[in-house]
């Protein structure tokens, strides 16, 4: 049947060795060409999660509670440790091609894709030793995939800092980055001694067990040169054995100037400048966004107030970008009823999204047909009728690689779908 879905640096005793990386790369899909998918560093999910994380009194969960849209949690308090437990929010996708979506196929409704984030327990210097709540913070960071790293780039004597009482990002970048290469260092070192002991047990693939210590080791010295994992592209053998390993280097970093409101509506800030060097030498594939909490805040207290839904384009650039960060894409259902934005790994192949929609669907999968956001875009009205007649009509088999924007249509068996 067819199924129109109508629904900075390291510590300088660490600075032993000298690391000169290996540089291997996987290729990326390419235009939906049949190929292996790619191979990414993190879960092979599809339902992946974001922690915003900092020092205390940053800014936190103030971002949290913007990008969250919540208002009733209250005024974060002035202390530190004012977050203790992680505190969770589902947050919806801004997405233009839905919006067209919608209007091209006259949907009633539209659902967006969304995205778990996690609002994490600031940590201290020397959090990786246990300070502070220091070994809690690092383990909920190992539980998400992505990190949005909060920078305070604001004066205010009312608000506390937990280092020195002195803003200084660079120094904060410096700890936080610390803190995770040392943890992960530890997570690196019990890997190689258990798979060191592991080589002296009988019947053990050998050449198996020496090559991941040799990935490890490689991983080592790339952390003792105050990189990050995700700082060197990893072949798709290299990934699998990484992956497991969950480092935290290895997550996908979205660093947010928080500065006062000012700064955000002039675009300037005079930390600016000296965080963009420090990221682009020791954080070179991360990006950096400049956001005002003041500012947001200010705006969501509004909307509330109004009862309108206008939305933030920085908070929309922020979400959109780490989505982006995560490998992730999206494809959509469309139909009279509603127009669903879906989520998918890039490099997922169409039988793959079928199994997003429902697993019955992967299972019976037998062909689709997909309409491309370029071919489009530019309507007004949905036409399958001169879309087929001028060759914008593609049929897909089960390996087609989904590229972002797809409208999908999938034939599938006498699968039982809800």
């Amino acid at each position: 049947m067819f199924v129109r879905n109508t629904r900075g640096s390291i510590p300088n005793w660490l600075r032993v060795r000298y690391f000169s990386s290996c540089q291997r790369s996987f290729k990326a899909p390419n235009g939906g060409k049949s190929q292996a998918p790619a191979n990414f560093l993190g879960r092979a999910s599809n339902n992946l999660s974001v922690g915003l994380v900092g020092l205390a009194n940053v800014g936190k969960s103030s971002i949290f509670q913007i990008l969250t849209r919540q208002t009733s949690v209250g005024t974060p308090a002035n202390y530190p440790f004012a977050t203790i437990e992680p505190t969770k929010s589902i947050i919806n996708v801004p997405s233009i091609k839905l919006d067209h979506y919608q209007k091209l196929f006259q949907s009633n409704k539209k659902i967006e894709s969304n995205l778990l984030i996690w609002d994490i327990a600031g940590l201290i210097r020397n959090a990786s030793s246990g300070a502070g709540l220091g070994n809690k913070f690092l383990n909920d960071i190992r539980n998400v995939d992505g990190i949005f790293h909060v920078i305070r780039g604001f004066r205010d004597d009312d608000i506390i800092h937990i280092e020195e009482n002195k803003v200084d990002p660079l120094r904060d970048l410096v700890i936080v980055n610390d803190e995770l290469i040392l943890k992960d260092l530890e997570f690196v070192e019990i890997g190689i001694d258990k798979l060191t002991k592991l080589l002296k047990r009988p019947g053990i693939n050998k050449a198996e067990v020496e090559n991941e210590i040799n990935i490890l080791e490689r991983i080592q010295e790339l952390l003792y040169e105050g990189k990050k994992v995700s700082q060197i592209d990893w072949n798709a053998e290299e990934v699998n054995i990484i992956n497991p390993y969950n480092f935290l280097t290895a997550k996908p970093t979205l660093y947010l100037l928080n500065v006062n409101e000012n700064d955000y509506l002039n675009q300037t800030n005079e930390f600016l400048e000296s965080v963009t060097a420090w990221l682009e030498e020791n954080s070179p594939r991360d990006k950096l966004i400049m956001i005002s909490a003041d500012h947001e805040t200010t705006l969501l207290e509004q909307e509330v107030e109004e009862e309108t839904v206008t939305g933030s384009t920085i908070v929309a650039e922020v979400i959109t970008t780490m989505k982006s960060a995560l490998n992730l894409i999206s494809f959509y259902t469309c139909g009279p009823k509603e127009a669903h934005e879906w989520n998918i790994r890039m490099g997922n192949t169409v039988q793959e999204a079928a199994g997003c929609i429902h697993t019955d669907l992967q299972k019976t999968f037998i062909s689709s047909i997909v309409y491309k956001w370029d071919d489009l875009k530019t309507m007004d009205l949905f036409n399958e009728t001169t879309l087929k007649s001028s060759g914008k009509q593609y049929k897909q088999g089960k390996k087609y690689l989904v590229e972002d924007g797809d409208v999908i249509i999938i034939k599938a068996g006498s699968a039982k779908v809800r």
